[in-house]
């Protein structure tokens, strides 16, 4: 309920972020509980907390944002194949982890989140570099925004936005 105020305020890019370092830093105290736990009993404690900030964190950033984002960085015509695969992907995803996650703890033992926190680490970076920030951008805009990106990376010249580039074919 939270989420939908929060949004709003503080933008789509870095609850996004912060939810994925949130992950990443809990991924990484729950490995050290389970590392310390035959030393420290009270390290359970630590795993316990870090578990329940783990899902807090999924819940203010990868769990609800990229539905918004998929949803906002296509437009109308490709957004319902755009979303089916988002919703593939997440749940092919989520049955894999589900499925395999005891295997892995199995052969990893207390460092199975190191896993994670890799994983959570190259999808901070890859957010970092590629995700945009869409919080009160039109369609418009964003594709603009990518298309700079794309020229500029291949021409290293300033791209055109979408109005220029609809001016100039109107005039040519």
């Amino acid at each position: 309920f939270l989420q939908l105020f929060l949004v709003e305020k503080a933008g789509r890019r870095s609850l996004f972020m912060s939810g994925l370092m949130g992950m990443l830093v809990s991924a990484v105290a729950m490995t050290v509980g389970l590392a310390l736990l035959s030393q420290f009993a009270w390290m359970s404690y630590v795993s316990m907390v870090a578990i329940f900030l783990f899902v807090i964190f999924f819940e203010v950033g990868p769990g609800p944002i990229p539905w918004f984002i998929v949803a906002e960085l296509f437009s109308q015509g490709p957004r319902p194949a755009a979303i089916t695969i988002a919703g593939f992907c997440n749940w092919t995803c989520n049955f894999i982890v589900g499925m395999c996650f005891q295997y892995i703890a199995d052969l990893c033992g207390p460092y199975v989140f190191v896993i994670f926190a890799a994983l959570l680490l190259a999808f901070f970076l890859f957010a970092y570099f590629k995700v945009p920030e869409t919080k009160g951008k039109s369609f418009e805009e964003i594709a603009a925004a990518f298309r700079r990106k794309k020229h500029s990376a291949t021409r290293g010249a300033k791209a055109m936005t979408e109005l220029e580039d609809l001016r100039g074919s109107e005039e040519a």
